[in-house]
This record gives C-alpha cells, structure tokens and sequence, in this order.
C-alpha cells in the first residue's frame, strides 16, 4: 500500500475498532512475518497460494 503497510494499517483499526476480525495475507512470506501480524494485531495469517480449505476454516473460527 502506498501510504502504510498492512501492520500499521492494522495497528490504526484497532485504535478505532476492536472487534473486527483481521485475517492477514501475503505472497512474499517472511520469518517471523507471523508474530508481526499477530503483535500488530491481526487475528490470523494466510499465505498464497491460498488453501481455500484452510481460509474456510479460519473464517468458521471467528464467525461462528
């Protein structure tokens, strides 16, 4: 993204909303790309190619 990455974009919604479900995903994963996402505030992390099986999974885990 132009103006801020993912983790400060999450960092900025849960300033406004604590609630909503954040299910970040790259393509170019990184070590310790994980801990960033869950310490930024991201409630899961996928990575392409996407297992859809796996996305479906995390999407029933949080809306129940």
């Amino acid at each position: 993204m132009p103006v801020m990455d993912g983790y400060q974009a999450t960092r900025l919604i849960r300033l406004l909303n604590t609630h909503v479900v954040i299910i970040a995903q790259t393509a170019f994963e990184k070590p310790g790309d994980y801990q960033r996402a869950i310490e930024a505030g991201c409630n899961e992390y996928i990575t392409k190619p996407l297992n859809l099986m796996h996305l479906n999974e995390l999407i029933k885990k949080h809306f129940k």
